[in-house]
């Protein structure tokens, strides 16, 4: 999900707008970013021009989301990602790309990006996209994850699924089929649950796992052999 209509779900409004760095080489497209941001009365606390400043910045400001330019100088936005969710693990990352199927994407969703905006996204979306992920939600459709994860990920040659003991049968076949693209209500029609069992065998899979959000735990169900490149379950554990 990356451009076009907004994401279903947005933030309630009576939280205090998120704070936002943004990081791109190209003056413009910052200053378009933080002219769109301010008519939202959404505050850019702070911007940078190469991911070293970015880094830098972040650790000045704690912003809530931080909009990340996934090729810049000095240091590309891939390593700044890195360094400032490790610093900073409450932040939450959006890449910006020209191109909705880039290998850095994915690279930088696997690193514990929330997901990513075309840059020449529409005003509207790219406000509500930033209000969804600072809720600690995904910005990706779960088949555009797929799409992305089937491309560029890298299955171990012996999986190892050690990661994924700790799960229940139930939660290893929610992950499966979130893994395959499906939504929570495409979930719980599939295992005739209500969304609200879907959305807590999620979190559970979610904490259990460690993740951020259901992005990181749809590359894991891959990298681990979970689920195959051709969206299959590749048996059981």
């Amino acid at each position: 999900m990356s451009g076009g209509a907004a994401p279903d779900e947005a933030a309630p409004d009576d939280i205090a707008p998120p704070r936002v760095l943004i990081a791109d080489d190209q003056t413009l497209v910052r200053t378009g970013f933080r002219m769109i941001l301010r008519d939202a009365g959404i505050p850019v606390v702070a911007e940078a021009a190469d991911g070293a400043a970015a880094v830098a910045a972040a650790a000045q400001q704690h912003p809530d989301v931080v909009l990340m330019d996934i090729r810049m100088p000095e240091l590309d936005g891939l390593a700044a990602t890195r360094r400032i969710l490790a610093a900073e693990p409450d932040c939450r990352i959006i890449i910006l790309t020209t191109f909705d199927l880039d290998q850095y994407v994915y690279a930088a969703l696997a690193s514990g990006a929330s997901g990513f905006l075309l840059k020449h996204v529409s005003p509207e979306y790219l406000i509500t996209a930033i209000r969804l992920v600072r809720t600690g939600d995904a910005l990706l459709a779960p088949s555009i994850t797929r799409r992305l994860v089937e491309r560029f990920a890298v299955p171990s040659p012996v999986p190892d699924r050690g990661a994924l003991a700790s799960l229940s049968p139930r939660e290893l076949e929610v992950l499966r089929l979130l893994a395959r693209g499906l939504s929570n209500a495409e979930l719980a029609g599939q295992l005739v649950l209500s969304e609200a069992t879907v959305k807590t065998h999620v979190a559970r899979i979610l904490a259990k796992l460690q993740l951020r959000d259901r992005v990181q735990a749809v590359v894991l169900a891959y990298e681990t052999g979970l689920v195959t490149p051709a969206g299959q379950p590749a048996g059981e554990t």
